[in-house]
């Protein structure tokens, strides 16, 4: 008998769920994939179906639940929140009460009559199933951790060791004093929205100049050389608040936040560098004392900090750690993954094989599609198409993207993250000049400033960015060689020289993918066939959506999104459609406008 343990995580933000089967973890996905619903919050209803259904049981079959934190432990730190800070949280007491009182407060029951299911529950601290999302499926049978996000019961960073089957937790800083919500609170100011809109920030920061970090690092975040830290809440209202900042960090930074739409300016640029400066050197810090109190080789990263990959790629470089391994949904949809692995080495004290080059299996843990399904739905939608043999489809698509027509790429199992890793990519040659604005502005109709990365074959990665480690889960940053960037600010877009410029970000980097054969054949082959028409290992590969909605799941959902866009070419499985066979194609695009009305957009 196999011993089943589904994890959850929901009521927040990106809601997921994991089947841990006899300690392998067999399916994970997010419940944004199903519902259409970017960051949906609820029950993962869909997600959890769909786990069930590839492990082959029911709820029935289940040995146990792990929710991914305490929740009355969580309800604790928000009363004591606003009763320290009141009158002044009441707006924001009352509109978090209902919720908790009709639903938070009731999640045993909520988990029992959702899943039809009667058996344990378990509920791991927030940051310890961050810490086992981190370790448990790492390659190292030890290592130390750190965990850094906004917060999660009280916890915003902890670090510790896991050993074997065993995580420990050996520190934590407290809410309110989080580096995850320091960033976020930068996010809200430069206008963009908070758990959705970081990795913007992050994209903007090399367009800045870090005008404003002594200002925060002497205003707002005192860094202490052991890796701790404490913000100066007088210029934050996230506590007391429905916002993140108000009128003293406004009037620290000479003036109102940006609003909506409103056009960049190069406050904003500055602002960002300067935080993402500061996030660094915070991050360095930590993993420079934690190195010492542990002693251990190997360094073990999630939480949602650790999704950025500007810091990712400093600590590769600088930190004293010789390995580090990052969980590629380090923010909290991979902490019903971590839930699950606690409960089945932790709790059932289960023993943990350590398996190279991780766990993960490539993070494609997600649903796939057959040949025959994805024929059903070609038929039933009577679309145009040729029918390409496997060996015979690497060659063909590469000769698409070799005269630079944009591709939409949907094979296998879908990617369980943030990142599309060639699961459900859109994928273009990165050696033009009009290949990042074109494929921003016509098809993921997004700002003009945000970089692209690249996916690489992992033996040819060094030839073309300055890594010596692999980066399967692009997760790092690394440096193009070869790169020469000129100008200012946002003009610098159009002064980008480098081999592979398309990738290259105005400063000089890029936030790399190494593909390997043993984890995805098909889209290495792909790489493979590139080379050979062009001479270029490297392909653009961002991911299968338009701005405002998810990565698609299913192959309603990627042909829907080829019929919005200016997407050349859509390769389902073995089945390529492109434009020119739809009679029609011209009247479904969508414009910028609808795809901001359509998703709710600013």
């Amino acid at each position: 008998m196999s011993r089943n343990i589904l994890g959850i995580s929901c009521w927040y933000h990106d809601s997921a769920a994991c089947l841990v089967q006899d300690g392998q973890i067999v399916a994970a996905a997010q419940e944004e994939r199903f519902t259409r619903q970017k960051h949906d919050p609820n029950f993962p209803t869909h997600a959890v179906a769909y786990c069930l259904e590839e492990a082959g049981i029911t709820s029935a079959d289940l040995d146990a639940v792990a929710f991914y934190d305490k929740p009355f432990l969580k309800f604790e730190r928000l009363l004591e929140t606003y009763l320290m800070y009141a009158p002044l949280g009441l707006a924001s007491f009352i509109k978090a009460m209902p919720l908790w009182l009709k639903q938070k407060l009731w999640i045993p029951d909520l988990l029992e009559k959702e899943l039809d299911f009667d058996g344990p529950l378990i509920f791991p601290e927030h940051h310890e199933s961050h810490a086992a999302s981190a370790f448990f499926p790492s390659p190292f049978e030890q290592a130390a951790f750190i965990t850094t996000d906004g917060v999660g019961e009280w916890a915003t960073t902890s670090y510790g060791i896991g050993t074997g089957n065993r995580i420990e937790l050996q520190a934590e800083i407290h809410f309110p004093h989080s580096l995850g919500l320091l960033y976020s609170a930068f996010t809200y100011f430069c206008g963009f929205r908070v758990n959705s809109g970081e990795y913007k920030l992050m994209g903007l920061a090399p367009y800045g100049e870090p005008r404003y970090a002594d200002l925060i690092r002497r205003e707002l975040i005192d860094l202490k050389d052991d890796g701790s830290f404490k913000l100066n809440m007088d210029y934050f209202t996230y506590a007391s608040g429905l916002t993140m900042t108000g009128r003293k960090f406004a009037e620290l930074f000479g003036g109102p936040k940006r609003e909506g739409e409103a056009a960049l300016t190069q406050r904003e640029m500055d602002l960002a560098r300067s935080v993402q400066e500061v996030t660094e050197e915070a991050m360095l810090n930590m993993a420079r004392h934690v190195h010492a109190e542990t002693g251990e080789k190997n360094l073990c990263l999630a939480g949602g900090v650790a999704l950025n990959c500007v810091a990712n790629g400093r600590l590769v470089r600088e930190s004293p750690f010789e390995n580090i391994w990052i969980q590629p949904a380090a923010g909290d949809a991979g902490g019903a993954l971590g839930a699950a692995l606690m409960a089945w080495h932790m709790h059932a004290e289960k023993p943990r094989t350590v398996q190279v080059p991780d766990a993960m299996g490539g993070s494609y843990l997600g649903p796939a599609f057959s040949d025959e399904a994805i024929a059903a739905f070609v038929a039933e939608e009577d679309i145009p198409h040729e029918h390409i043999g496997y060996d015979a489809l690497p060659d063909h698509v590469a000769g698409f993207l070799a005269k630079e027509k944009v591709v939409g790429w949907f094979q296998g199992r879908m990617e369980f993250g943030p990142r599309a890793l060639g699961g459900r990519s859109i994928l273009a040659d990165p050696r033009g000049h009009k290949v990042q604005r074109t494929v921003n502005l016509k098809i993921k109709f997004r700002e003009s400033f945000r970089p692209f990365a690249p996916s690489v074959l992992a033996e040819r990665a060094s030839d073309y960015f300055e890594i010596d480690v692999p980066s399967p889960y692009m997760l790092l940053v690394a440096p193009v060689r070869d790169a020469k960037i000129e100008g200012e600010g946002l003009e610098r877009l159009q002064h980008i020289d480098s081999p592979v410029c398309a990738v290259t970000h105005v400063d000089g980097s890029a936030r790399v993918q190494s593909v390997h054969e043993e984890t995805n054949p098909l889209y290495y082959q792909l790489l493979q066939a590139f080379e050979r028409q062009t001479g270029c290992p490297v392909l653009v590969n961002t991911s299968f959506n338009v701005r405002g909605e998810p990565i698609v799941c299913t192959p309603q959902d990627a042909y829907t999104c080829f019929r919005r866009t200016h997407m050349d070419v859509l390769v389902l499985g073995p089945y390529v459609i492109t434009k020119t066979m739809l009679p029609d194609a011209d009247d479904n695009i969508f414009t910028a406008e609808q795809i901001a009305a359509e998703y709710g957009l600013d």
